[in-house]
């Protein structure tokens, strides 16, 4: 919503500009209108390809951090999957096989396992 306002005072910054631009002659390339809605498509294609995908990626990230609790499996960003058995603020220990546990930054965790899905593996 912020990028549309932003993309509507832009715009109406620019507004003065064009009522005083003179007409191109004929045959020499895009207006000053034709600008205007080349950078506002650019801008747009922006946002939806490159924006808000990575937006709508960092948000579940940050649910399944706040998620996590004892008893979960996870697999972190290096590949490693256990089971939580302690959390903390910033560190979760995982136990990754039979009293063997590491502590990893909450940040670490890539995906949460469905369970039962360590004991297939």
């Amino acid at each position: 919503m912020k990028s549309i306002k932003l993309l509507v005072a832009a715009f109406l910054a620019v507004m003065p500009a064009l009522a005083l631009a003179q007409s191109a002659p004929a045959g020499q390339g895009m207006g000053v209108m034709g600008q205007v809605i080349f950078f506002a498509g650019f801008i747009l294609i922006f946002y939806f390809l490159i924006w808000r995908p990575q937006s709508k990626r960092t948000k579940e990230h940050k649910a399944l951090m706040e998620g996590l609790n004892k008893g979960d499996e996870v697999v972190t960003s290096g590949g490693v999957a256990g089971k939580i058995t302690k959390v903390a603020d910033d560190f979760i220990t995982l136990e990754i096989s039979d009293n063997v546990e590491v502590k990893v930054q909450k940040v670490a965790v890539a995906a949460a396992l469905p369970k039962g899905t360590l004991k297939d593996v």
